[in-house]
């Protein structure tokens, strides 16, 4: 078994692996704070002929002994479909992934994200979003990462990394960032009337609150990581697409500098 830690906003933050979960191709048990979010990857290892797409499929579930309840039904057992937040934060924790996997991997993929417990103070989301990368990087999946995800919020004017439920009742803003060391990768969330330089640097302190989670990441990889699959990319059509960029390339590049969405859409 293998633990690592760090700090986010002055709360211990973990990645462990090699306890739960050994027959998945990689498996995290991510904490912070009391929350507790187990992810498992796991791949078929065999491609799926005649697909153009990623099949990946990602599954988010709280459960509900994780907050100390017990269903009501009859036979006390998680039933019926996804919440509407499962559901949600399924689709957050997919898209910063689906475009860090290599082009030709067409091997049926699972993420499944567990919440075991949860500090009322810490939402689950972001944790689950770094620990699936963490999965990823450390299986014999082939996967570009690592990436990690973490929430912003702003109260009385000064930018919080992962604020607690309490602070964000008083917080202008509430983004989560995800991306790599070089790249953003995906940005979501609300605020309130603010400036676009405001939102602006709040998207870089995010950016730059990765960091120690990538290092934490990259540490776990050195100790635990499994030699990667290999994947074929697969051959393209070299003359048709210098055709397409020919006849396309400066058009897309003018076009996607225009702000305005109709002017853009005219174009």
């Amino acid at each position: 078994m293998i633990k690592l830690k760090t700090q986010i906003n002055d709360m211990a933050f973990s990645l462990e692996t090699g306890r739960l979960a050994k027959q998945s191709n990689g498996a995290i048990l991510a904490s912070l704070g009391e929350t507790l979010v187990l992810v498992t990857a796991v791949t078929s290892g065999k491609t799926r002929e005649g697909i153009d797409y990623l099949p990946l499929m990602v599954d988010y579930q709280e459960m509900f002994y994780g907050s100390g309840r017990i269903p009501g039904n009859y036979f006390r057992r998680e039933i019926g479909r996804p919440s509407e937040k499962e559901t949600l934060t399924s689709r957050l924790i997919d898209r910063p992934l689906r475009p860090r996997f290599p082009k030709g991997y067409a091997f049926d993929t699972q993420i499944i994200a567990t919440v075991l417990s949860v500090d009322t103070e810490i939402n689950p989301d972001v944790v689950a979003i770094t620990a699936a990368s963490a999965a990823l990087c450390i299986s014999d999946i082939p996967f570009g990462g690592p990436i990690a995800g973490v929430r912003v919020g702003r109260v009385e004017g000064k930018f919080i990394v992962n604020p607690t439920r309490t602070q964000l009742l008083n917080s202008d803003l509430n983004i989560i960032v995800a991306g790599t060391r070089n790249a953003l990768v995906m940005v979501e969330g609300w605020a309130a009337v603010l400036s676009e330089q405001e939102i602006l640097d709040a998207i870089f302190f995010g950016h730059e609150s990765l960091t120690p989670l990538l290092d934490l990441q990259d540490e776990l990889v050195e100790k635990a990581g499994k030699p990667k699959m290999t994947v074929l990319e697969p051959d393209s059509d070299l003359e048709l697409t210098d055709k397409v960029s020919k006849a396309a390339r400066e058009k897309m590049l003018a076009a996607i500098q225009i702000p305005s969405k109709v002017e853009r859409n005219e174009e």
